[in-house]
């Protein structure tokens, strides 16, 4: 048993940017990236295993055989988080996620909660954050047909180093200047209400899910009440039924319990992470596994470090 540094996958959308590429070593220099897939056990994407007595294996042969450094009792079916880096030059979607109950009856996909962690943004950016206030499912659809959409958005200013829980159900958008660090469930399911009239490499309006948008909208009267659980002392920014996430800038040490696997994803600097026999150099823009049960690890300051856990 030994932590793995993992390469990731990289995923071409129409509003991604350079930053990825020429900040933080994906793709090659001047790729348009979107999304970094830095933790990821999918069909529609693998990490390879970079490092040590399995380089070169892909994580979902390494995690088949090993189940339970998943998290004890593993079934194997799947993997159940997803961690992205995602680097927005232009405005997403305004979209919706579904909760596993929905999707489990119309997919063959996860629901899908998520947290952003705000690695950078432009002095102006903002993100759509849930709806101004309560709305019928018959007003969205009219202000969809209308165009008037926009007008029921809740638009917050952002800065780095803010955290954003966004559920299952609730309607909202990264916009343009943007670099987030993204923890969900092990979903890739995206109902867009709405986007800008774009059209896609093929020339054609990029398609639209409304009616499976309104089945799955939460009209969330406050969402500055919509907040995972946190506690600074401890380093946590997020923490739901889902998984728990923490941002460290400092050294800090943690255990990798049976219960649950580590995952490291460094935003800058360097570090070096120590156990019991060895260590491991981590630097700005890599992401190790640390396995459930590995035990007691350290990691070195000098480093900005996501670190997410079940």
């Amino acid at each position: 048993m030994e932590p793995l540094k993992l390469g990731m996958i990289t995923k071409k959308i129409i509003w991604g940017g350079e930053r990825l590429a020429r900040e933080y070593g994906k793709g090659t220099p001047g790729e348009k990236i979107a999304e970094s897939w830095e933790l990821t056990d999918r069909a529609d994407g693998v990490n390879t295993i970079v490092s040590g007595t399995f380089d070169g294996m892909l994580l979902s042969d390494y995690l088949n055989a090993h189940k339970d450094e998943v998290k004890k009792g593993w079934d194997g079916e799947r993997f159940p988080l997803l961690i992205k880096l995602i680097d927005a030059e232009a405005d997403l979607s305004i979209q919706v996620h579904p909760d596993d109950e929905y999707a489990a009856a119309h997919t063959t996909d996860l629901g899908k909660t998520e947290m952003w962690y705000i690695v950078d943004a432009a002095p102006d950016a903002r993100i759509i954050y849930g709806l101004k206030k309560k709305y019928s499912a018959a007003e969205v659809r009219a202000a969809i047909e209308n165009g008037t959409l926009e007008e029921l958005m809740n638009y917050v200013p952002i800065k780095k180093g803010e955290t954003y829980f966004i559920p299952s159900g609730m309607v909202h958008a990264i916009c343009r200047g943007i670099l987030i660090a993204e923890i969900q469930q092990n979903s890739n399911i995206t109902y867009r209400v709405y986007d800008y009239n774009r059209r896609g490499a093929d020339g054609k309006l990029r398609e639209l899910h409304v009616d499976d948008a309104l089945a799955v909208i939460d009209k969330i009267e406050d969402p500055s009440a919509v907040r995972a659980d946190a506690n600074d002392e401890l380093g946590i920014i997020a923490k739901c039924g889902y998984f728990t996430v923490y941002h460290f800038e400092k050294a800090f040490t943690m255990t990798a319990t049976e219960e649950s696997f580590v995952h490291l994803l460094c935003l800058g600097g360097e570090a070096v992470i120590t156990w019991n026999g060895g260590e491991m150099n981590i630097k700005k823009g890599e992401s190790v596994y640390i396995p459930a049960g590995f035990g007691e690890f350290a990691v070195s300051e000098g480093a900005d470090i996501v670190v997410s856990t079940l």
